[in-house]
């Protein structure tokens, strides 16, 4: 199926049904009173996020989705069957904004997490509501309230703990293959990535990460130049990034430090919290120069780029030194994990106990 991660669609919810104007007509009680019911509710519209599902394609197809009109009311004071709720699934991390005003109305970050967008009308009253000691026979009744209308913009935003960032052809499908059971396309070209891929990095019992691998930036990818501006944004929610650097590029102009800093450039253009994450130099390629010279040119990179964090020299192809940059990753996720529920706790509200 096609990677879609932006959708529109509209919404409908079900109209209130009408109450019943209605009185008794029975030989015992000669001067019967009204007898209408409610109208029943309309049916709402919510959005629900569901796993299995990867992109927004469907909403291609289908873009208006209508709940059930609730039933009018009878006599006997029957109340109208309200109409049944419409549940849409969509991928786990969409997030859903008014398509008229742009207000974000919701983020599914997890399965299960439900969004109602639109609201059913309400049933209208039967005369049965109107009786009183000045009208003893109402004639009136409630037409029921219209359900919400609402034009939504959907946009997925994939949910992974690290995420890849480099040049096309830089490695990272190759990584993503030599880490996890994901098996992006891998070609001697760049763009060979068209959409972003998700692969699962087990390290161990219980010890697991997911890592996302994007189509490759190129300078001026924030004004919109190549493939991967359009997918920056499902590196917003990673909290880590792995920066692939080639260290043997096959442009003999090709500069490893003067590529990496458009790289980061582009990072800051698109989005300043993205920019500040936090970001690992890997080193790739190794395999094509020996040991030694490999090391000093990977020495020489991260002195040319003054870069002061952790720095990875690996060889995605053969493998070399990608278990211990999964084991590293997963290490600073975990110790990540355990700070954020540290500081939950510690802002947790304190309940009082109160003596009896």
């Amino acid at each position: 199926m096609k990677f879609v991660d932006e959708a529109t669609l509209r919404v409908q919810a079900g109209n209130g049904g009408r109450g019943s104007a209605s009185f008794r007509r029975e030989k015992s009680i000669p001067f019967g009173g009204p007898d209408g019911g409610d109208g029943g509710h309309g049916g709402s519209v919510l959005l629900r996020a569901a796993e299995g599902i990867n992109t927004l394609a469907d909403f291609r197809i289908n873009r208006t989705y209508r709940a059930q009109l609730g039933e009018g009311g009878s006599s006997n004071g029957c109340t109208g069957r309200s109409g049944d709720d419409l549940y849409v699934l969509v991928p786990v991390g969409t997030v859903i904004s008014d398509l008229d005003s742009g207000e974000v109305l919701g983020d599914l970050k997890a399965a299960g997490m439900e969004l109602k967008v639109a609201q059913g009308g309400k049933g209208g009253w039967g005369n049965t509501r109107f009786k009183s000691s000045t009208n003893r026979a109402p004639r009136q009744f409630g037409p029921g309230l219209p359900g919400e209308k609402r034009a939504l913009a959907l946009e997925l935003k994939v949910i992974a703990d690290v995420g890849l960032l480099g040049l096309p052809n830089a490695g990272k499908s190759t990584l993503i293959r030599a880490v996890s059971a994901a098996r992006p396309r891998v070609a001697d070209y760049p763009f060979t990535t068209l959409h972003p891929n998700l692969g699962v990095v087990y390290c161990g019992q219980h010890r697991s990460f997911v890592m996302a691998d994007i189509p490759g930036l190129i300078e001026g990818a924030a004004e919109g130049a190549g493939l991967g501006h359009r997918f920056l944004k499902h590196l917003q929610r990673t909290g880590v990034l792995l920066h692939l650097v080639d260290i043997a590029p096959s442009d003999p102009a090709a500069d490893p430090v003067r590529d990496a800093r458009a790289i980061v450039a582009e990072l800051k253009k698109f989005s300043k919290d993205l920019s500040t994450k936090p970001r690992w130099l890997v080193i790739n390629k190794r395999d094509l120069l020996p040991d030694k010279e490999a090391e000093t040119s990977a020495k020489d990179i991260v002195r040319r780029l003054r870069y002061k964090g952790p720095v990875h020299l690996i060889s995605a192809a053969t493998g070399r030194g990608t278990r211990e940059l999964a084991e590293a990753v997963m290490n600073f996720l975990e110790l990540r994990r355990l700070e954020q529920q540290q500081d939950e706790r510690a802002n947790a509200p304190v309940r009082k106990s109160h003596a009896q």
